[in-house]
């Protein structure tokens, strides 16, 4: 069955790699990845790496590698087509059943199309807020603390409050069609004079990012008392504010294993400017089971960094309930005396609000005592109505085990007997049991949680030990990247500067037999200079002078094709979507070539060590291209030139 590169790629992403993976093998975090034993070879040493951020899995030991479609084909023996469609069932995805018809081409177009206006857009904001025309919004940013280099990430622009329809000039000076202005949310319409004016204005503007880092919306604060304060894009063919988040595709990089949810942009920005890049915020609606959904597909484990009013109080009983339906265990910061996070931070400091992270408080208890202001405690009988409602809230729980722990914290906080409360609770137990409905199913023997699924473990026999790693069988021998003289052994470690694993570059030798020394040599650095573009995107602007996507060896090896998508990406995107790469070579054994590129780094235990590598893996790139060898007197003297210069050429890895 065909699917389009816009299918394959909806399925994956829906997918979390650690997820899907994590329902077949033990996994265990480790630095920014999660490691656990390879369930494709016999170990008894985990060497099988899980990375999140790039949503791709590599075995250190036996080198097989790969994104989640490849994980699912390799481990429940499927084809292509059954792993998209378990894919696309676990994601409640409906799959074509056909080819790509002319109309389905259309939306596909016409979503590409909105990204790139989208695109043009956010660029005129950016600039427009660093110009004359925005210094009543730089004004605004600065005098709430931000500085540059916080802007700067997060791609904060303005729209000025004069001409009316600066960005339509902009972008009709780019040839975009008023019937795309009039579908992508930029623009309102004056349908009787037949005139299109900007739909932002005089606001501060705050680009909207999916988890692929391509803008999808806009969000903007007026400047001055104007109505609505915030104004958000309408929905249109890639915007939906329900199952989108507002820095999701930072957060989700995470380090932490758990995420923060805020309820604005500014919140968002001043957590992440304190060193909190871990929150993420809702796009101007409550919060909604899509959210929620999203949310899972990263963590399991949500601090809700409501305001502190009574409205960001009903916002979090609201929300409490959904992201424990999602599979999400939520907590609450406690921001008071202040009302929001950036007065907290810009009152209290980075390390308070670390404080008041680690001592977040439980959610039931939250919700127990929110339930408590509704009822007069000095009142026996509506102080024996709080405690009913207080045990119908325990008798919820899951286990036993969790119902007594919070009988005995309710009992100490609102000190009452325990007995009483066991009672309470026990009756809601009966009364749920008789046909009711108030006390969610047990968990049966091997599922953990609410509703989870029975998983299966990865065991090893004590007796059983790791098999001969043999380098000559099994990989394409035009591009055997990541098994020159490595034999035996999962020799890889944490990289201080990314926080990803990597294996060392290996060593080219002419026992091998896989073509000879100079050859070898010539893929590896290519493939080095290939993952230091992945890793670094912004040594891009300075490889690209001296490399082009065709001076990595002959047009149909790996490394050709690896390097003309990721070229490719870095002109579209300013960045790498490893997974993607991958889906795009739908042979396992060539996944596993590549999936070695992206889990290949030399070690470096400084920046300048870091920096002097990478030029020195270009310089040997540039001089192995293809025309390397040319017969022209004056095309070997201008690369000559162009040799030395890279020799004192300095890398930057900012």
């Amino acid at each position: 069955m065909y699917y389009s590169d816009e299918v394959i790629d909806q399925v994956r992403s829906a997918n979390d790699i650690v997820d899907v993976i994590g329902q077949s093998v033990s996994l265990k975090r480790g630095g920014s990845n999660y490691i656990g034993l390879c369930p494709f070879h016999n170990e008894k040493t985990p060497s099988f790496s899980v990375s999140r951020s790039k949503q791709m899995y590599y075995c250190f030991g036996c080198h097989k590698g790969g994104n989640v479609i490849t994980f699912v084909e390799e481990y429940n023996n499927m084809n292509f087509t059954e792993a998209m469609q378990y894919l696309a069932d676990r994601a409640g995805i409906r799959l074509p059943e056909r080819e790509i018809t002319a109309a389905e081409r259309r939306s596909q177009t016409e979503r590409s199309e909105l990204r790139e206006v989208n695109k043009l857009a956010g660029m005129y904001y950016y600039y427009s807020l660093r110009s004359p025309a925005g210094k009543a919004g730089m004004e605004y940013l600065t005098g709430r603390g931000l500085t540059e280099s916080t802007m700067k990430s997060f791609a904060l622009g303005y729209a000025p409050k004069a001409p009316s329809d600066g960005l339509y000039r902009f972008l009709k000076s780019k040839d975009v069609s008023d019937d795309l202005l009039r579908r992508s949310g930029l623009m309102n319409v004056d349908e009787r004079r037949g005139t299109m004016y900007d739909k932002f204005w005089n606001r501060v503007i705050f680009p909207i990012l999916d988890t692929s880092d391509r803008i999808i919306g806009f969000g903007g604060r007026v400047m001055g008392d104007g109505k609505p304060k915030y104004l958000n894009s309408p929905e249109t063919k890639i915007f939906d504010k329900s199952r989108n988040l507002y820095a999701l595709n930072i957060a989700r990089k995470t380090r932490e294993n758990y995420l923060i949810l805020c309820e604005g942009y500014m919140d968002v920005i001043s957590m992440h400017q304190a060193g909190f890049t871990n929150a993420t915020a809702s796009l101007g609606t409550s919060l909604t089971p899509g959210h929620c959904a999203l949310l899972a597909r990263y963590t399991k484990n949500v601090i809700l960094s409501y305001d502190s009013d009574q409205a960001g109080v009903n916002a979090a009983l609201r929300a409490i309930p959904m992201l424990r339906k999602a599979g999400v265990t939520p907590k609450i910061l406690d921001l008071k005396p202040y009302k929001d996070p950036d007065e907290f931070i810009k009152a209290l400091g980075p390390d308070a609000m670390q404080e008041r992270l680690k001592n977040a408080g439980n959610a039931l208890l939250f919700e127990i005592a929110a339930a408590k202001r509704e009822y007069d405690l000095n009142d026996p009988d509506e102080k024996t109505r709080f405690f009913e409602r207080a045990a119908g809230m325990i008798a919820e729980l899951d286990t036993e085990m969790e119902r007594q722990n919070y009988i005995d914290a309710v009992s100490r906080e609102y000190m009452v007997e325990k007995r009483m409360v066991q009672e309470l609770v026990n009756r809601r137990l009966v009364i749920g049991a008789s046909g009711l409905g108030l006390q969610q199913p047990r968990p049966q023997s091997g599922q953990t949680g609410r509703g989870a699924e029975q998983t299966t473990r990865i065991t090893q026999d004590e007796n059983e030990y790791p098999e001969e790693y043999d380098p000559q069988s099994g990989y394409d021998p035009d591009d055997p990247f990541a098994y020159y003289g490595i034999g035996q052994g999962a020799d890889f470690y944490e990289d201080e500067m990314t926080g990803e694993m990597y294996q060392a570059p290996p060593t080219a030798s002419r026992s091998n037999r896989l073509g000879n020394v100079k050859q070898q040599g010539d893929t590896i650095s290519r493939q080095l200079l290939l993952n230091y573009i992945t890793q670094y995107p912004s040594v891009y602007s300075t490889v690209k002078q001296y490399v082009s996507s065709e001076d990595y060896g002959e047009k149909d090896t790996l490394t050709a094709r690896a390097a003309e998508l990721i070229y490719d990406q870095m002109e579209q995107n300013g960045k790498v979507d490893e997974a993607a790469v991958l889906s795009r070579f739908p042979d396992a054994a060539d996944q596993t070539v590549i999936a070695g590129l992206f889990h290949t780094l030399d070690p470096a235990s400084s920046t300048a060590e870091r920096e002097k590598a990478v030029r020195e893996t270009l310089l040997k790139v540039y001089m192995a291209a293809p025309d390397a060898s040319s017969p022209d007197l004056k095309t070997a003297v201008e690369r000559k030139n162009r040799e030395a210069e890279l020799r004192k050429l300095k890398i930057s890895l900012a």
